[in-house]
């Protein structure tokens, strides 16, 4: 949260209330959150009940790398890396929702070789992976 805070203030930005809650929401939680768990939220904290709210909130915090979208679920994570230019790579546990976050230099260098000898020209790389996390492979067994 404070570095949420320190860059909103040197940036000139607003970090509203609900904008902080957003973030506060995002940062309790360790599996990804869709947007109306969010609301919910907001509505039970008496910051509205309007899907608008929770998504320029959302919007605000992707926009500004403290919020990731994780685009195979439609849902949200707080960045573990809020304020650092970085290629996020995901691993999502299909049994308990845990989300974790982790750098991809490696899938992203290859990607991008192969981008330039192509002529494509990357704007950001996301990498989503599914399976078990190391708690719930150890049920399993």
């Amino acid at each position: 949260m404070l570095q949420a805070e320190r860059h909103c203030d040197g940036a000139g930005l607003r970090l509203t209330p609900v904008r902080r809650r957003t973030l506060e929401i995002l940062l309790e939680s360790h599996v990804a959150l869709g947007a109306y768990d969010v609301l919910e939220r907001l509505r039970i904290d008496g910051l509205g009940s309007k899907p608008p709210i929770a998504y320029r909130a959302l919007g605000f915090l992707v926009e500004h790398g403290f919020v990731h979208r994780i685009e195979k679920l439609n849902a949200f994570v707080a960045c573990d890396h809020p304020g650092e230019v970085h290629d996020p790579a995901f691993m999502i546990c299909t049994d308990c929702g845990l989300v974790g976050e982790c750098q991809a230099p490696a899938a992203r260098s290859g990607l991008s070789r192969r981008a330039r000898e192509s002529g494509f020209r990357i704007a950001s790389t996301v990498v989503e992976a599914t399976g078990l996390c190391a708690m719930c492979a150890e049920a399993k067994e």
